[in-house]
């Protein structure tokens, strides 16, 4: 179970794999740039990005390494970061279909996937048994190795009086939609959430503890401050798909009725279809062995 009090089931972010591509924003070259000079990075060592999604970081980082592994328990997810590291490029990504918390412990262990010199975590972490995982990739990690803690939303920007080229996608009127269509609990493949569960648990409730509990030391706190950015209404119908509480398959038949009424929402905020958010900043803690 991990600790949002909810038992994992593979249909969480089913049919949400192509949408989470279009419409998660980018990681800027900023964190980037940020990770390679507190990581010193050369282009050597391993990198092990732990539940990793379609490789929106796996692919930015994988120049910066020998070799990358992206891990992630949803094979349409790995499937779509496979396909975007061949558009890209990038040939030095392995994809592994796993748990975090089956990861083998054990370095005699055939299947043992390390050492890694760099482990990554962004936007996955509040998912799993946090304590175990965090076992797990402690003892995955070369000696001199560093966890790399990345705490961001991509899906959607923050509120505020900031002005902008663009209307700011409705996003309250958003969630009280899908709510109409879903019902008031936050939907999770077959089951429910807590109410706030992943909020409080994504703003790392018990984080250090769990850490250090672990054997890690640290952590040392790198903060990259967040970017207008311009959407059109199909980046913001994705974003919505791309949430686990708004997965494709959770809509059933009722998924183009859901998606009109979206996009009729849309347009009336912004006829043209252009839309802009103010991102929040992205804070990553660097966790050492």
């Amino acid at each position: 179970m991990s600790d949002l009090g909810w038992d994992w089931d593979p249909t969480l972010y089913a049919g949400s794999a192509a949408y989470y591509v279009q419409g998660r924003v980018s990681y800027t070259q900023e964190l980037v740039d940020a990770l390679v000079a507190e990581l010193a990075l050369d282009g050597s060592g391993r990198l092990l990005d732990v539940g990793c999604g379609p490789g929106s970081l796996t692919l930015l980082l994988a120049p910066w390494f020998e070799q990358a592994v992206g891990l992630d328990a949803d094979a349409e997810m790995l499937a779509e970061g496979a396909r975007q590291a061949e558009t890209a490029g990038i040939s030095n990504v392995g994809w592994v279909n796993l748990r975090a918390e089956d990861l083998p412990a054990d370095p005699s262990d055939p299947s043992f996937l390390g050492p890694f010199r760099a482990v990554t975590l962004a936007q996955s972490f509040h998912w799993m048994d946090r304590a175990l995982v965090a076992r797990r990739l402690h003892g995955a990690l070369a000696p001199d190795g560093a966890l790399v803690h990345v705490h961001a939303t991509t899906h959607q920007g923050v509120d505020g009086d900031l002005p902008l080229p663009h209307p700011r996608p409705p996003r309250r009127e958003i969630e009280l939609l899908v709510r109409r269509f879903l019902g008031s609990r936050r939907r999770a493949g077959q089951g429910t959430l807590p109410d706030r569960a992943v909020e409080e648990a994504a703003r790392g409730h018990e984080e250090s503890e769990i850490y250090r509990a672990a054997g890690f030391s640290g952590p040392t706190r790198i903060e990259v401050p967040g970017t207008v950015v311009d959407r059109s209404a199909d980046d913001v119908v994705a974003s919505v798909f791309s949430l686990s509480s708004a997965a494709p398959h959770l809509f059933g038949d009722r998924g183009r009725d859901f998606e009109a009424a979206l996009r009729e929402l849309l347009a009336e905020v912004s006829p043209d279809g252009r839309f802009s958010e103010q991102m929040r900043e992205t804070a990553v803690d660097v966790w050492r062995r």
